[in-house]
């Protein structure tokens, strides 16, 4: 283990001089679940927490990748580096990002102040990638002050970014019909910002009054109301007031009590998830080896165990791993 993380040291270290090739390597890595985009990110972790990480989501068709174009544009003119993960549908048959997003910004794909990735969300629940927690630690230590994570496409429950991003823009266009159904549930709880784009569509001004009129009645809401913002991002209008309003809301998430309260809920929700996926990992591991699933799947088809003693059973049959030190801190209070 000692051996792959030294071979990775050059790596990590051309991450944290900001070389591209190098991040895009390391962003293969975790895609792959390799242990060495694991030993990367141990040694690159202690750099991370300090760029703003802004969530873009919203229903498919409200113009969120031309709108997070605009953004990056007005960034780049005041010097800042910003990394971008577009989270792409997955192909139905290679699993890959189909890679829409990357398409429509292509006029910042040769500035080397901007990196940008496509994900696919290969399954992966909540409208984000299952390593973009992951990718926005590499994009944070690599030097970039902005990341920007574009969601594939947000519904009711698809509103995993919020546990990822420092602020949520929200963006919804005008004239979909049954406007509320589209902003109600999860969507109304985790925006900072309301993005009403394409507002230069009939429509625009209805859709912003039924949204101050749910805001109002969202308990909490009336100390601290939710800025709407009308934007046309094809022609840049209102995108000079979006940056000033997004200044606003950096300078309250960026302070110390907001991010340390943050980081610590953040944290703890990152550390069960791990937990989850390893201990997952190890027990199909386990029994997978000795062809044991199969036998257990038997049973409960033939009902002669139920998935609980099941479940119990495969992890009875794991092995801790072992945590350096543990066995001499435990000596030493004998």
């Amino acid at each position: 283990m000692r051996g792959r993380a030294e071979a990775q040291t050059p790596l990590a270290d051309r991450l944290l001089s900001g070389d591209a090739r190098a991040l895009a390597r390391c962003i293969s890595l975790i895609e792959e679940e390799s242990p060495q985009g694991r030993a990367i990110l141990r040694a690159v972790y202690r750099k991370t927490g300090r760029a703003l990480v802004l969530g873009i989501t919203g229903p498919p068709g409200a113009g969120k990748s031309s709108l997070a174009s605009r953004l990056v544009g007005a960034w780049r003119e005041k010097g800042e580096r910003v990394g971008i993960i577009a989270v792409d549908p997955s192909s139905a048959f290679s699993g890959g990002a189909i890679l829409g997003d990357r398409i429509r910004m292509q006029e910042h794909a040769l500035d080397p102040g901007v990196f940008i990735r496509s994900m696919a969300t290969r399954g992966h629940s909540g409208g984000v990638a299952r390593a973009s927690r992951d990718v926005v630690d590499l994009m944070d230590a690599a030097g970039y002050g902005v990341v920007l994570i574009e969601t594939v496409g947000v519904g009711q429950d698809e509103v995993e970014v919020v546990r990822i991003a420092d602020l949520v823009l929200v963006v919804l266009p005008p004239g979909l019909g049954d406007d509320i159904q589209a902003i109600k549930a999860g969507i109304l709880e985790i925006a900072d910002l309301f993005v009403i784009n394409k507002a230069d569509r009939e429509g625009a001004d209805r859709l912003a009054g039924e949204l101050e009129a749910m805001l109002a009645l969202a308990p909490g809401r009336a100390a601290a109301p939710i800025p709407i913002l009308k934007t046309v991002a094809i022609t840049g209008a209102g995108v000079g007031d979006l940056m000033e309003a997004v200044s606003r809301k950096r300078k309250e998430a960026v302070s110390f009590e907001a991010r340390v309260a943050r980081e610590r809920e953040r944290s703890r929700e990152r550390l069960l998830d791990v937990l989850k996926e390893e201990l997952f990992r190890k027990a199909r591991r386990t029994c997978m080896e000795n062809g044991e699933m199969e036998a257990i799947v038997e049973d409960l088809v033939r009902r002669r165990r139920d998935p609980y003693t099941a479940a119990e059973s495969v992890l009875g049959k794991l092995r801790l791993i072992p945590v350096k030190g543990l066995r001499k801190k435990r000596r030493g209070r004998r």
